[in-house]
């Protein structure tokens, strides 16, 4: 493994740092993405009996908060529920906005790792074959290993480009995807909690 690095050349490095950055993005990302850390299931359910029997305090609004990135959402809206629909809607959509931001830390920087190691690469080939042919230019191409050296650094780089930009784009593609997907489900179930809240205002359940 190490020939095989020396091998590609200085380029080589900057790849393998981008190919460790990639991996620690993915796997933290996978871990902060799940499911049951972003929409713990059935945390709507628990609030709304909480709202139903009126037990729902501050207390339970600053736990909620700190529960998850759901109940970060639900959290605002439940703390301006006091002041109509229109603003707790306003609010949960802009809590929702910075919850989505932080969802998406470090996606970009797989997208740029994913986009940039080919093109590290392409710079190992043209570096590689620079040398190939500085070679033949004092030594001539009578001896094939002249040119071994050049030749090999440019595979090696654009193969090793590839290796780490392929992975680092379906990751991306994937990670893009999941982030979607439970940004869909958090609106669904802020807006269920939005709207039986205001049912359960319309029957004088709850004052207004």
């Amino acid at each position: 493994m190490w020939e095989i690095i020396r091998a590609g050349g200085p380029l080589m490095w900057p790849i393998l740092l981008c190919s460790v950055v990639a991996v620690a993005i993915v796997v933290e990302r996978l871990w902060t993405l799940s499911p049951r850390r972003v929409n713990p299931a059935e945390l709507t359910d628990k609030i709304w009996k909480l709202v139903q029997t009126r037990t729902l305090t501050d207390r339970h609004v600053e736990a909620l908060e700190q529960n998850s990135p759901l109940g970060r959402v639900l959290a605002s809206g439940l703390a301006n529920r006091d002041r109509g629909r229109d603003i707790m809607k306003e609010v949960i959509e802009d809590t929702g906005r910075h919850v989505v931001h932080e969802l998406e830390r470090f996606l970009d920087a797989l997208g740029t790792i994913a986009a940039i190691t080919p093109l590290l690469g392409l710079l190992g080939t043209v570096t590689g074959m620079i040398s190939a042919f500085d070679a033949i230019t004092v030594q001539g191409v009578g001896d094939p290993q002249v040119l071994s050296g050049g030749i090999g650094e440019a595979l090696i780089t654009t193969a090793t480009g590839l290796i780490v930009a392929i992975p680092a784009l379906i990751a991306h593609r994937y990670l893009r995807a999941r982030v979607d997907r439970l940004v869909v489900d958090m609106e669904k179930e802020a807006m269920k909690l939005v709207q039986a809240y205001d049912r359960l205002q319309a029957s004088g359940a709850v004052k207004p």
